[in-house]
């Protein structure tokens, strides 16, 4: 009964690699990981954890996108509606989504939005996505002081994670959202390694076509992602 029950969970897991809207290098290397699965049955603690790693992978939205809105007018109505005053910060928000919309690119400079707390930033990144149609996910970075946060933990290790970007990339379910990361200023190192600098892969436009988590042991796409961070 037991070897029933298991081959037609790795049928079904084998049934989603293959209808996974990905590339053909991350079915490849799924297929070798169910393959690890099927052969570790004997062992519970090592199937565990490539189950973790095979269903974490199979939930990431890899090559599904949400259809960007063009349209300026429709942005600024949004941002008028939801944010009185702020007419600097508005008029460079619509600045930086006009040269986006030319250069249909996500290359140049990361919005920053600083000032006290209350004063509407994280709402501002919140109107942004919603002004763009696209998916917001926030990620607070107060107080994070370990590196594997962002670039997540190697598999060997027990208890294992993926980094908080791939979470996000699990939460919104699509590879082009807006990530807003707040309160990046609040980021501490120690000797686990400094998270500042791990951002580094994540926030630069040469680096993150192929940003590698530590868990995902895959290059992950971040180039279609906008950032926005306070």
């Amino acid at each position: 009964e037991l070897g029933d029950d298991f081959d037609a969970e790795t049928d079904q897991l084998e049934e989603k690699i293959n209808n996974l809207n990905a590339d053909d290098s991350v079915k490849e290397k799924l297929l070798k990981e169910l393959s690890r699965y099927k052969s570790a049955m004997g062992n519970p603690a090592e199937g565990n954890i490539i189950r973790t790693y095979l269903e974490t992978m199979l939930d990431l939205p890899w090559n599904n996108e949400t259809e960007e809105n063009p349209n300026l007018q429709n942005a600024e109505e949004i941002l008028n509606r939801d944010h009185y005053q702020l007419t600097k910060v508005k008029e460079r928000i619509l600045e930086y989504l006009a040269v986006k919309q030319y250069t249909k690119s996500l290359k140049g400079p990361i919005l920053c939005l600083v000032g006290p707390p209350g004063v509407g930033k994280s709402s501002i990144a919140k109107s942004v996505a919603k002004s763009l149609n696209k998916k917001f996910v926030r990620i607070s970075l107060g107080g994070v002081r370990d590196e594997a946060e962002i670039r997540g933990h190697r598999r060997t290790y027990i208890g294992a994670m993926p980094g908080r970007l791939v979470y996000a990339l699990k939460e919104a379910k699509v590879s082009n959202p807006l990530i807003l990361l707040d309160e990046i200023d609040k980021l501490s190192s120690d000797y686990k390694g400094n998270p500042a600098d791990a951002l580094l892969e994540v926030l630069d436009q040469n680096q993150n076509k192929a940003f590698r988590d530590a868990f995902m042991e895959v290059e992950i796409d971040l180039s279609n992602v906008l950032f926005i961070t306070t």
